[in-house]
């Protein structure tokens, strides 16, 4: 059974996707830093000050309005849809990161394909050798 483990374990898809799973997790840091202390402001600017994340709907008389989001968690439900802006804003920030990432290494790969490929004058002469080879 360890021996089975670790065949899995160390078998190369496994190593990959925990690497991905690590760089996806400092990756999705670093867009929230991006999205919270550098988007968000710009935009609060723009719209006047208003911030996003403070923004809830009280479900319950207890919570008395204008107070942060935090707050007024503690005192009763609340629904932050200003919370749920600034999450949704984050994700189409990472998913559009992370096609311009995959998009470039697609264009990357083709580079390199075009490199690869013999050219046409090649491709004649070896095909010239391999029927010469044929009639003999």
């Amino acid at each position: 059974m360890i021996e089975e483990f670790k065949k899995f374990a160390l078998r190369g898809n496994v190593v990959d996707l925990a690497v991905g799973v690590v760089i996806g997790a400092a990756f999705g840091a670093i867009v929230t830093s991006l999205v919270q202390d550098m988007i968000m402001p710009v935009v609060g600017a723009i719209t006047g000050g208003l911030d996003f994340s403070n923004y809830y709907l009280p479900l319950s008389s207890k919570v008395q309005s204008g107070m942060a989001y935090a707050e007024a968690k503690k005192q009763g439900a609340v629904i932050g849809y200003g919370q749920f802006i600034t999450v949704a804003l984050n994700f189409l920030i990472v998913a559009f990161v992370l096609f311009l990432v995959i998009r470039a290494m697609n264009q990357l790969v083709r580079r390199e394909e075009v490199k690869k490929e013999d050219p046409a004058d090649v491709k004649l002469l070896t095909e010239i050798r391999d029927l010469l080879a044929a009639r003999r």
